[in-house]
């Protein structure tokens, strides 16, 4: 007979009818007995079986060998399961070292560029994975699993195996596989759990300083050393207060691995008193420091979120208003929002059609050796050309026809 006590007892997840391709999982610590595997699934038929293997595989990998445990099923995945049993574990005291690593999938190794196309990053809550599975048929330019503010405290630890088993087992389609990690010190352990695993891209949030910065690249920068993995992961610094607004290019130009600034505009306008309005007369300023400081510091300036997922209207208005004051993308908080970001950012047939003919000009010069570009009668700057190359780059990308 075996004998437990109430702190050899951890839970992980959540449990419930509303409860779909996630599991809740509990595991009782024992002296004696091995493993007392309590599985409800409601893939019974299909993968019960695999999924006990899958656990008790698991569980002898992580040096537990006692143990009752109780699993509700409803369609998780292999890596949701294990992300679950690991949680846990470690909530039970054991060191696990890196953990249970589910192995890499296909379609989880493509790279990104610096340069890339960033005109809409959707936000999943990195303890919802019923989210982030299907994510990239909506092609988004990135999708970003969530470990901030859309986390609860106590559910932190367990979001960062979630999103760690999804970096290494989802296809997202060729999006940009970015994480928002947390704040301070708690952001910092996120890294460990993120960065060795096919991540391109970590949002820093609540950025006030350079140095903020430049300690979280520091640390990718150390675990990439130590892992020995050949690669770069790119940061995107979140200004979200008066402070941050006041101190824009100091964060944009604090590291080489910037290659994006962006506004949280619901923390900002919270930070000076007052009401995010639809008309955003109250963060003008913040969102033009912004694209500002981004543009001297040659990255890409990214706009908020437009948080009223049933206002198509409204949303096409900020985009088109975002895209007028100098920002190349932005957040968005549901899939719907993708498409209207993607047209709204396009280039106008006038805009695209002068942009050609830039192209066209700078190319000509190219063939004929000159060092001066011109059109017509007007000289043009480098800056303008490269603005042209841009954007004939992105109506290529989107498909739009010669006129």
């Amino acid at each position: 007979m075996t004998t437990t006590t109430t702190s050899q007892i951890a839970e992980a997840s959540r449990r419930g009818e509303d409860v779909r391709s996630d599991c809740w999982v509990e595991i009782t610590l024992a002296d004696s007995g091995g493993i007392d595997l309590a599985l409800t699934t409601k893939v019974e038929s299909m993968y019960g079986e695999s999924t006990r293997q899958l656990v008790r595989d698991e569980l002898a990998a992580l040096g537990v060998t006692h143990a009752r445990v109780e699993i509700e099923d409803a369609g998780a995945l292999p890596f949701v399961i294990t992300a679950r049993v690991e949680a846990a574990v470690r909530r039970l005291g054991f060191d696990v070292g890196d953990g249970y690593l589910v192995e890499c999938g296909p379609g989880t190794d493509y790279a990104t560029q610096r340069d890339r196309f960033r005109r809409s990053r959707l936000y999943l809550p990195g303890n919802e994975p019923k989210f982030a599975i299907n994510a990239g048929v909506h092609q988004p330019d990135g999708i970003i699993l969530d470990l901030e503010d859309s986390v609860a405290p106590p559910q932190k630890d367990e979001a960062r195996l979630i999103v760690r088993n999804a970096l290494r087992t989802i296809d997202f389609k060729g999006a940009e596989r970015m994480v928002r990690i947390n704040q301070g010190d708690r952001g910092l352990e996120d890294l460990d759990f993120i960065v060795p695993h096919n991540v391109h891209l970590l949002l820093i949030p609540k950025v006030e300083s350079a140095e903020q910065v430049r300690v979280v690249d520091a640390r990718t920068r150390e675990i990439l050393h130590e892992r020995r993995i050949n690669t770069r992961v790119y940061l995107m610094p979140i200004v979200e207060s008066a402070l941050g607004a006041l101190r824009a290019f100091e964060i944009a130009s604090a590291t080489d691995r910037v290659v994006a600034l962006t506004i949280g505009l619901e923390d900002y306008t919270a930070d000076i008193g007052t009401a995010r309005t639809k008309e955003a007369w109250e963060s003008f300023w913040a969102r033009s420091q912004v694209v500002n400081a981004a543009r001297a510091a040659g990255v890409q300036p990214i706009d908020s979120v437009f948080s009223d997922v049933a206002d198509t209207e409204g949303l096409r208005r900020n985009v088109l208003e975002s895209k007028s004051l100098g920002f190349d993308g932005m957040g968005c908080i549901h899939p719907r929002q993708i498409a209207v970001i993607h047209e709204a950012f396009a280039p106008a047939d006038e805009e695209l059609a002068k942009a050609r003919r830039i192209v066209e000009a700078f190319e000509e010069a190219q063939r004929r050796g000159l060092g001066v570009v011109s059109l017509g009668s007007k000289m043009i700057d480098p800056p303008v050309v490269k603005r042209a190359q841009r954007v004939v780059r992105l109506a290529e990308a989107m498909g739009m026809p010669r006129s």
